[in-house]
């Protein structure tokens, strides 16, 4: 992406991918489990209820699907704007001056050009004893996510 390009795209995503395949995963288990505890009887099936183990897939699989549909309501978001750094969500958003910033700490990158999934980025408030930590993997775009951060990094240290 050009320089021009990446300074247009300045609202990064929560990557809901996670949440997807984990949901996904447990409702198969769940099914499968189902399906082999239950008992085929003159040409009818019975499930039997009376097994913790489905008591316990059932429950994974709601926990997980409220874990989905809250993260999709939440609507989390990463924007860069010209004052600073905004952290936003359906419920507010909370705006970093640049001024605010006083170090932006990047993890290194691996030597066979592969993408580190803990990879973390920290950035140190003035205001703040606790540093702010984002693991970009989190994110769409994950790699101009990291550009950006970059570019703010050499803003924030350039006076």
């Amino acid at each position: 992406m050009t320089d021009e390009q990446l300074k247009n795209k300045s609202k990064f995503k929560y990557n809901m991918s996670f949440y997807y395949q984990s949901t996904i995963i447990y409702f198969i288990v769940f099914i499968v489990y189902s399906l082999i505890r239950g008992q085929f009887v003159e040409s009818s099936y019975t499930l039997i209820m009376h097994d913790p183990i489905i008591y316990l897939l059932a429950f994974i699989v709601v926990v997980a699907m409220i874990a989905l549909l809250f993260n999709i309501y939440r609507n989390r978001f990463i924007e860069f704007s010209n004052e600073g750094l905004i952290f936003s969500d359906r419920f507010g958003s909370k705006l970093i001056n640049k001024n605010d910033i006083y170090i932006i700490k990047i993890g290194k990158e691996r030597r066979y050009g592969k993408s580190n999934p803990l990879k973390l980025i920290r950035i140190k408030i003035k205001s703040r004893i606790r540093p702010i930590i984002i693991r970009p993997s989190d994110y769409e775009n994950e790699n101009e996510l990291v550009k950006r951060f970059h570019q703010l990094k050499t803003e924030i240290e350039k006076p």
